[in-house]
Formats: C-alpha cells, sequence, structure tokens
C-alpha cells in the first residue's frame, strides 16, 4: 500500500529530480518524511524566500523545472519572491505546497488555515496571480495527477512557475491499486512538444535578412532558455548581424565575440542602443521587449514604421507585442534559428565586414577610464573590471537588482555563454546570493555573486546554506553604504527616508556562519581578494568599499533613456 505522499516522492524520482528546495511546515512534512529514503535531496537553507529564488535559478540554469516544498502561508508570502522571477523571467518551477488545513476547525476562527474560507486566507488566489497554473486536488489519484501536470505546465510552451496545493487528508490516504480515470506514467504524462514557425514565415523572416543593410539580432532570455546559442551565433554569422541583448539575454553569446554590440535598454550600453537604433531590419529572439530594455519606448530608438521587424519567440502571444511584427516565428529560439539558418543556405553567407566594424564600435562602451582607477573608496567600475578580470569561461556571476547589476551590465565584459545571469523578471533584492548557492549546486563552475549591501543582507544567511551544502561561491558586496538606486533620486541629502544603512561588518557575519571574508578598500587589494575567494574551498565573501559619489543613473542613462524624462524603476 503507498500513500500520497510516497507517491509524490516516487514520482519526483521518476521525472529525473535530484534535489528540492524549501522548509519543513505544515502537511508537506508528510513528504519530507520519504525524502531521506530515496535520491532526492532537501537543500534547507533559512526561509522559504531563499529557497524560492533557489529553485527559480535551479531552473534558469538547468532548463529543469526547480522544486520548492514548503507550508502555505510561507510560500505565499515569502516563497512568491522566487515564484514571480520565474514567472516574469520564464525559468520552469514546481511549488510544493498545502493550504494548512485544520479539518473541522478550518472554519473556527482559523489558525493559518489557507484554502480560502471565511476568516482565513486564501492561498490559492495569492497563486493565481503569480503562477502559470496551479491545481487544489483533494484526492490521492488527483494528487499524483496534479504533479505530473504541474511539471508538464512548467516547461511547456514559454516556462514558468506552477504550483500544487495538497490536501491535508489526501496527502496521507492510499493511492488506489486502479483508480478511474487511470494514473498513467509520469514521464509519459509531463511530456512535452516544441513548436515550430511556419515554412512562410521563415521564408519572409528569410528574405527580409538577406536583402538588409543593416540587420541588427537583439537576443532575449529565451536563448537561455533554449540553449540556442550555437544557432544564435550561426544565424548573426550567417546573415551578417551584430547581436545585441537584453538584460536577461546577456551572455547569450560570448560578449568577446566579433559579432558581440553589447546590452540594450535604458542603462545597457550607448554603442548596442545606437546599434539597434541604425537597424534597417531587427531580428528579435526570446524578448518580450520590456520597458528596460526599449529604454521605455523611445520613439527614436526602435521605429516599426521605418525598420522591418522579425519576432521570434515560443509564446504567440508575445510576438509583436510591444512593436508591431512583420514577421512572427512562433516556437523555441533553438527551433527558430535553426529553420532561419536551413532557409539562408549555403549561398546566402554575405560579407561581416560592416557587422564586425558596427559591433567593435559598439564594443567600446565597455570600458570607460574609471575602469583604471586607483583611488579609494574603489569606484564600482574599477571593482566590476576587477571582478572580469577572474571570469572565465567556467565561472557564472549572479547578479543582484539595483545599481550594481548595472554597473556589471555595462562592465563586466562577458567570455563566455551563460556565464551571466541576473534579478531581471521581476528584478528583486536578495536575489544573487541565494541564486549563487543553487548554481553551485547545479554545476561545476565557479560561481561568483555580486549585490549591494542592501541586497546582501536580505538573504546573507545563503552563506550559512553554501557551508552546509559544500559549495565555493564568492560572494561580493559592493558596499556604499546605502539603498543607493533609490538614493541617486534624492533632490538633496537625506530628502528620501530610509536609504542609509549602519555600517554592517560582513566579514564578521561570514566567519559567524562558518565562512571566509575580507574588506576591501583598495583596488589592488581587492584584485587579491577575488583571487582568493576563487581558491577557497569554502564560501567566501569579499565586502568591497565602493564610493557612493558615483552616480549610475547619471552616468548610465542611455541617451534614449534621457530623450523620454529619464524614468526610474
Amino acid at each position: 500500500m503507498t500513500t500520497t505522499a510516497e507517491r509524490l516522492v516516487e514520482t519526483l524520482e521518476a521525472l529525473g529530480v535530484d534535489r528540492v528546495f524549501g522548509y519543513p511546515g505544515g502537511r508537506v512534512i508528510e513528504l519530507l518524511d520519504h525524502l531521506p529514503e530515496s535520491d532526492v535531496e532537501f537543500v534547507r537553507p533559512r526561509d522559504e524566500r531563499e529557497a524560492s529564488v533557489m529553485a527559480e535559478m535551479h531552473g534558469r540554469l538547468t532548463g529543469e523545472p526547480g522544486v520548492l516544498v514548503g507550508q502555505g502561508p510561507w510560500i505565499g508570502s515569502l516563497g512568491a519572491i522566487g515564484a514571480m522571477e520565474a514567472r516574469l523571467g520564464s525559468s520552469p518551477m514546481v511549488v510544493i505546497t498545502e493550504a494548512s488545513e485544520r479539518g473541522d476547525y478550518s472554519t473556527l476562527a482559523p489558525y493559518q488555515q489557507a484554502r480560502g474560507d471565511y476568516g482565513g486566507l486564501d492561498l490559492p488566489s495569492i497563486l493565481d496571480g503569480v503562477v502559470k497554473e496551479h491545481w487544489f486536488p483533494r484526492t490521492p489519484p488527483e494528487t499524483v495527477r496534479s504533479l505530473q501536470f504541474a511539471f508538464k505546465h512548467a516547461a511547456a510552451g514559454r516556462p514558468g512557475p506552477t504550483a500544487v496545493v495538497l490536501d491535508g487528508n489526501a496527502v496521507t490516504e492510499t493511492v488506489p491499486e486502479d483508480p478511474i480515470p487511470p494514473l498513467w506514467d509520469a514521464e509519459e504524462q509531463a511530456r512535452t512538444w516544441q513548436s515550430r514557425p511556419t515554412e512562410g514565415d521563415v521564408a519572409a523572416a528569410a528574405d527580409a535578412l538577406a536583402d538588409a543593410d543593416r540587420p541588427v539580432v537583439i537576443a532575449g532570455n529565451g536563448v537561455h532558455a533554449a540553449k540556442a546559442y550555437d544557432e544564435l551565433q550561426a544565424v548573426a554569422e550567417s546573415y551578417g548581424c551584430p547581436v545585441t541583448t537584453s538584460y536577461l539575454g546577456k551572455s547569450t553569446i560570448p560578449e568577446t565575440h566579433d559579432l558581440a554590440a553589447g546590452v540594450i535598454g535604458a542603462f545597457g550600453h550607448e554603442g548596442a542602443n545606437r546599434t539597434v537604433s541604425e537597424a534597417d531590419v531587427l531580428l528579435v529572439v526570446g524578448s518580450r521587449l520590456n520597458p528596460m530594455d526599449t529604454n521605455w519606448g523611445a520613439p527614436d530608438f526602435v521605429r516599426p514604421d521605418e525598420q522591418t521587424i522579425l519576432h521570434a519567440d515560443v509564446d504567440p502571444r508575445n510576438a509583436g507585442w510591444v512593436y508591431p511584427a512583420d514577421v512572427g516565428l512562433i516556437g523555441d529560439a533553438a527551433g527558430s534559428l535553426r529553420a532561419l539558418l536551413d532557409a539562408a543556405g549555403d549561398g546566402a553567407d554575405r560579407s561581416l565586414d560592416w557587422a564586425r566594424d558596427r559591433a567593435s564600435e559598439a564594443r567600446e562602451s565597455f570600458v570607460v577610464p574609471e575602469c583604471e582607477s586607483d583611488t579609494s573608496p574603489i569606484k564600482p567600475q574599477r571593482a566590476v573590471a576587477e571582478i572580469g578580470a577572474v571570469v572565465d569561461e567556467d565561472t557564472v556571476v549572479t547578479a543582484d537588482s539595483g545599481n550594481n547589476r548595472f554597473w556589471l551590465l555595462n562592465y563586466l565584459r562577458t567570455p563566455a555563454t551563460r556565464t551571466y545571469f541576473g534579478s531581471g523578471g521581476v528584478g528583486g533584492m536578495g536575489w544573487a546570493t541565494p541564486a549563487a548557492v543553487s548554481a553551485s549546486l547545479a554545476t561545476d563552475a565557479d560561481v561568483i555573486a555580486v549585490a549591494g549591501d542592501g541586497g546582501f543582507a536580505m538573504t546573507m544567511t545563503s552563506v550559512e546554506t553554501a557551508v552546509e551544502q559544500g559549495v565555493a561561491p564568492t560572494f561580493v558586496v559592493l558596499n556604499d553604504g546605502s539603498l543607493g538606486m533609490v538614493r541617486q533620486m534624492e533632490d538633496s541629502p537625506g530628502d528620501i527616508a530610509g536609504v542609509e544603512f549602519h555600517d554592517t561588518d560582513f566579514v564578521a557575519v561570514a566567519e559567524a556562519f562558518g565562512a571566509d571574508g575580507v574588506r576591501v578598500d583598495a583596488p589592488d587589494d581587492l584584485a587579491e581578494a577575488l583571487r582568493e575567494g576563487k581558491r577557497s574551498d569554502g564560501p567566501f565573501v569579499v565586502d568591497v568599499r565602493i564610493d557612493p559619489g558615483e552616480e549610475m543613473a547619471d552616468q548610465l542613462a542611455s541617451s534614449f533613456y534621457e530623450s523620454v524624462g529619464g524614468l526610474h524603476e
């Protein structure tokens, strides 16, 4: 006789889940009770927020749904952070939770109860606003089937988060031997298929690219999701296109490649933005083109009335969403790019001189004099230059929200694909640190997390999780003693409440968690600290005191962004 909880663990094993992230509580304890006897590892950070980010990053990095497990009220609050990032950033993720039902007590001034009845919380409504799909099954067969469907929907089409809310009694009941309707094999039930663009749309897009004088690619997160790196480079080389990226698309092409032109957007590379503006044909691959990417709709940036727009996206609703598209290529990025490559044929190769020259000129935006400054406190540009010096093809950088990610965006030149991932779906602070732990668990890469002092403090207990899990990311804190991006919005010092931070000793924090760390004020010391962190067998925190006087928005706002008034996030 197999209980529902046992069958759910068997389902996780059958679907190849190596680890789940979460925090014990409520009726999911029934499921966690069976994990020690399985091949599924349980990673328990200090709270559901960190667990949710770890699950989201696992899905983003591996392409397989990251699994988050925890008690309903906390999954619907703290744990919503990772699910929101997964929803807007297109990461496959499965949430297994419960409604903290208390049997007959659920209708009597309930405590923690979250099934949506009077007096309690409404977890299904919370999930409905965050995840792609959710299920609230009431019987053992429904519960098993719902978990299968959760994996299917998390990966089908545009990836995203799904959720199963366990019913208290159904978790402990026995799964019938021959239920009607039947339960099918987990792998078969969770299987998905890829769509691909029509032959007519491919031919029209290929003709437009072949006839273009200045074709340019905008590569987005969909290239990461489909791991379409080789296809992207091949199409760019075949049609003679410089490749720009969205923020979430950074490192879809090595930024050392001779066709790489940098990152577009409000705080992106001026050279990349100019390249897109000058194009006569734009091939957008796997990007929704959010307001940050489009310089908040600056009229002179992308011009559908003057430029031919080819939009490839796995979701037909996204193609032509922000700008009217001339051709939509519906399918995952790898399939659409392969189709364009096939349509090009052997004889369609064109001179790469213009594309190489234009990309080379655009890449000048990666370097400014401050990248070589020897002043103390350290210029953030110089700090990023030193980080770049230790980033190789086997390194993954995770970037937080706030000023730090825009310094990285501009001055970290990624040497290979899949070397940079940032918080950019919902863009929450505190993402980089738990994401780095997850990346360290999922890969053999060296991992460097970069956050501001505000974001790092939100989730710094993830350093302890790294110690417990035996992984060794380097955590770099770009510390200006403030909530830097908000502080820049002040008209005068003290104009906005809550932007200054107490001077926290992050090295002492690291040591308390069982990690090592060092505080640095000078650029040469930072270079050595980063090398030490990379050599370390355990987690290593580098508390970098950066110059708070370097105004990110003033320096990095693109001319297109300024043309629409320089709006803030």
